[in-house]
């Protein structure tokens, strides 16, 4: 049997009461089950009844636990990931979002599955993420992480854009598009979707490469090793700002003339399922597939 974890975070901004409830349900609960729980700091003011020495923020909430529970939806978890992917640290969601890709518990019926868990009984896997750097005159000016998606896109207003694609320093194409969404497995069920990407199983080490509005029909879809480094290079007579979006939550700049670097990150997010999770139930369910004929 795995080892049982001894500290637990409770992660993830919320937006409703009912999130709120299952914050302050969660921390009962494995309080009373005898562990060491601490809650993000952000949540301080919210849960006002809660001891001041239980909060902690998330830098530290990955040096002291050793699971963490992201309460919330996707956007919860890809902003917790960032960080957390740095720390040897364990991380599973309670779905209190939208579709749920990454978040596994029902928040009305946690305690059964979550108690299983605690004890061994779950699945393990490794999700990778990707660095994104823009570098100007040979100088690295802005960098993050990504554990969905890194994009090149115009900013506010929409407008094509010209640009060339490297991989590994091989020149592999240029395009005219509105931009590029530069994916992992685990971000191809998002923004990559939306855009026509291919969906990638999630232990494939494989990025793909995903034009958005491209101006020619030749432009398609490109997956390539998830080893590679992907270099953008701006095109100089590019009007106005773009910018590159890491997850649709932070937005570095890019000016004309700018090199962006993508490239796999040397932390991997530590996702934890319950011991029934599959991968493609998770996939006919939120995305309305058949059922089995036969």
């Amino acid at each position: 049997m795995k080892t049982p974890f001894d500290t637990i975070a409770i992660i993830g901004k919320p937006r409703d009461q009912q999130a709120i409830q299952t914050h302050k349900e969660l921390y009962c609960w494995l309080s009373e089950q005898g562990y060491s729980v601490f809650i993000d700091d952000r949540l301080r003011d919210i849960l006002a009844d809660i001891p001041a020495e239980h909060f902690a923020s998330l830098l530290e909430l990955g040096e002291k636990a050793d699971l963490a529970i992201v309460v919330g939806g996707d956007g919860n978890m890809l902003g917790a990931a960032r960080v957390l992917s740095r720390f040897d640290i364990s991380v599973i969601g309670v779905n209190r979002g939208n579709l749920g890709f990454l978040t596994d518990l029902d928040p009305e019926e946690f305690r059964v599955t979550l108690k299983n868990v605690l004890q061994g009984a779950y699945i393990e896997e490794e999700r990778f993420l990707l660095e994104a750097e823009i570098h100007r005159h040979g100088q690295i000016k802005s960098h993050n992480t990504a554990l969905n998606e890194a994009v090149l896109h115009p900013g506010k207003i929409a407008h094509m854009i010209e640009f060339e694609v490297y991989i590994d320093d091989s020149f592999a194409f240029s395009q005219r598009s509105d931009g590029l969404i530069v994916s992992t497995p685990t971000g191809s069920t998002a923004y990559s979707l939306s855009g026509g990407g291919p969906i990638l199983s999630p232990s494939l080490n494989a990025i793909s490469l995903v034009p958005m509005f491209p101006h020619t029909l030749s432009s398609r879809p490109l997956v390539v090793d998830g080893n590679r480094k992907i270099k953008l290079i701006v095109s100089p007579s590019n009007r106005g700002t773009q910018e590159v979006s890491c997850d649709g939550q932070i937005s570095l700049p890019v000016s004309p003339g700018d090199e962006i670097l993508v490239y796999q990150s040397p932390n991997v997010l530590r996702l934890i399922h319950p011991q029934d999770y599959s991968y493609y139930h998770v996939l006919r369910s939120k995305l309305g597939w058949s059922s089995k004929l036969f």
